[in-house]
């Protein structure tokens, strides 16, 4: 299979592939072991077209502009400006939009995602749920996510 990279795992799943909050994450322990004690666990790695998809739910995630003092100021997505907004034909439009651009700025995937629906008959009154399917530059199969974005 051709080679889609490897990180750390920080994305639950599947199913579900729902991001982790780190809010709450304490940096001078590890599952409550301070650091330095011995650990009976590992970080967990991802691979292939799982890491792709982790990777593409992280861009969706991160407001543009977040990692601007990191040096990628462009890195993300502009989801976050529908917080707060009306559910109408236009804000999924913006909706879709902000998800095809960030799309085409990921270099391991096709600029043009193969598939992108949406699925208002498993909508809440304040989400827009859909279906995304890009096709990875290196021949993998198509992956494909199922996501809700919270107004």
């Amino acid at each position: 299979m051709a080679d889609l990279g490897t990180d750390l795992k920080v994305i639950v799943g599947p199913p579900g592939l729902a991001a982790r909050d780190g809010s709450g994450l304490d940096l001078l322990s590890i599952n409550g072991l301070p650091l330095g004690a011995r650990h009976a666990f590992d970080l967990a790695r991802i691979d292939g077209r799982e890491n792709l998809a982790q990777a593409l739910i992280l861009r969706l995630l991160t407001p543009v502009g977040a990692l601007g003092p990191l040096g990628h100021a462009a890195y993300g997505c502009r989801l976050t400006e529908l917080i707060g907004g009306a559910k109408t034909a236009g804000s999924r439009a913006l909706c879709k939009a902000h998800v095809l651009a960030a799309v085409a700025q990921e270099p391991r995937v096709e600029d043009k995602a193969v598939e992108f629906a949406f699925d208002p008959a498993s909508e809440g009154p304040s989400e827009f749920r859909f279906t995304l399917t890009v096709r990875p530059r290196t021949g993998a199969p198509d992956v494909t996510l199922d996501l809700a974005v919270t107004l």
